[in-house]
């Protein structure tokens, strides 16, 4: 909820209503995404290297949760004295975001691996995250449409922006109520990983270690392209529903447009559950893709807001794959990693992934830019929209993404932790476990 409303939100807020132009904003996060260069992947790396008797994980974020609530409000209130004040704000109010985000949540994702090491258990308990993934961007997409009357600025109300504002006071408390249950109760680090900090490598040989792991390059390229859809898609979706689809001041149903695709994505998850399930989680991951691509077509032809939302639920049911494959994936190579280094090394590879992932925003937003500077809305004006801008959201929605997916797709075609492997993997991993819980007791 905290990400995807930030993503949601934040492009609309500092494009349409505080009016920095696309390529500010682009230039922003590409600056943005080269702090993530250092940011991610050192936080995981100290994260598994952490020594306390609270465990690995438990100290960053507890330390990070009250200034990620805080900073969720923040990201909404920018000096005004003037544009380049607004920019300067802007560069570094994501980037606190993202600080702070990211030693929340790369701590609280590294956890699922270690906690849930059985096959069927880690099947188990991926849905219900997902579920609850689920429940968050509904929370994000809908909350804003109850506060905000006018999304994406086209009546230019003096109002708007304290509006933006309350929705992310909103999102930081029920952020900061959340994380203080889950660290209440939620965190469940095992004793017989706890000397694995001790033997974590260094952060070069780290570097070395999960770069030149095959099945982590070819799966993050898969989750590369997902999350360049996941990233271009949600703040397009409110300008594409208002000049394509022909929404007019309805928020609520810019915002039913992404709420279908979640709801919809609710049976995927169990879909694709059974698909994984029958012929494994690459497999399985490669055709939601692929039905993703292909669900997308109708978003450079439609018209009206029926089409719309027929079109996003059956988006959201390709989109559950990725939503339920990705951990699964990441947690199939931490175990065939540990068998290699003897150590778990969950926040390692984690943070890696969160460096390319986001590099993604790149990628997304060089496109947004370049194809609304170069269509008329350098500077955002309602006023000015054409038909070739039209034609510019329209590829946004399809022709981009669509690549992406069939990229993805054929990288995890190369994947080789699946079948025969992955069983090989598993039957090592339980007489490695066996061995560090009899070192414990020792």
């Amino acid at each position: 909820m905290a990400y995807q409303g930030f993503t949601y939100l934040i492009f609309t807020f500092y494009f349409a209503v505080i009016g920095l132009d696309a390529w500010w904003i682009t230039w922003a996060f590409i600056g943005w995404s080269i702090w993530n260069a250092l940011n991610d992947p050192l936080l995981g790396l100290l994260s598994d290297r952490t020594k306390s008797k609270w465990g690995k994980r438990k100290p960053w974020i507890v330390v990070g949760t009250i200034p990620l609530a805080i900073i969720m409000f923040l990201l909404f209130t920018p000096l005004q004295t003037s544009k380049e004040a607004a920019f300067a704000y802007f560069i570094i109010i994501i980037m606190a975001f993202d600080g702070v985000y990211t030693m929340v949540s790369l701590n609280h994702t590294s956890l699922f691996p270690e906690m849930y090491i059985d096959e069927k258990a880690r099947a188990s308990v991926s849905r219900m995250r997902r579920l609850l993934t689920i429940v968050g961007l509904i929370v994000a997409v809908v909350l804003p449409t109850l506060f905000i009357e006018d999304l994406t600025n086209v009546h230019g109300y003096p109002y708007t922006e304290s509006q933006f504002q309350l929705v992310g006071a909103i999102l930081g408390i029920i952020v900061l109520v959340g994380f203080l249950i889950f660290i209440k109760w939620g965190i469940k680090e095992k004793k017989e990983f706890k000397q694995d900090a001790y033997k974590t490598p260094n952060v070069f040989k780290a570097f070395k270690y999960t770069l030149k792991n095959k099945s982590f390059l070819f799966y993050v390229v898969a989750a590369l392209m997902t999350w360049y859809i996941y990233g271009m898609l949600l703040p397009i979706v409110p300008f594409y529903g208002t000049y394509v689809l022909g929404i007019e001041k309805g928020s609520l149903m810019l915002s039913a447009l992404l709420l279908v695709v979640f709801l919809m994505a609710i049976p995927g998850l169990y879909f694709w559950k059974i698909v994984g399930h029958r012929i494994g989680v690459r497999k399985g991951y490669m055709i939601s893709m692929l039905w993703w691509a292909a669900a997308l077509t109708p978003f450079y032809f439609i018209s009206d807001q029926i089409s719309g939302l027929i079109t996003m639920a059956i988006v959201g049911f390709g989109l559950a794959g990725s939503l339920y494959y990705i951990d699964l994936l990441v947690s199939d190579i931490v175990d065939e990693d540990e068998l290699k280094t003897g150590c778990r090394r969950e926040g390692g590879y984690y943070g890696i992934n969160a460096l390319i992932i986001r590099l993604s925003t790149i990628l997304t937003f060089v496109t947004i830019g370049v194809v609304l500077s170069t269509n008329g809305w350098l500077v955002y004006d309602p006023g000015t929209y054409s038909y070739a801008l039209e034609m510019g959201l329209r590829s946004i929605m399809f022709i981009f993404p669509a690549i992406a997916l069939v990229i993805g797709a054929a990288s995890l075609y190369f994947y080789p932790l699946d079948g025969k492997r992955l069983k090989e993997i598993k039957e090592a991993q339980a007489k490695l476990h066996a061995e560090k819980r009899a070192a414990c007791i020792t």
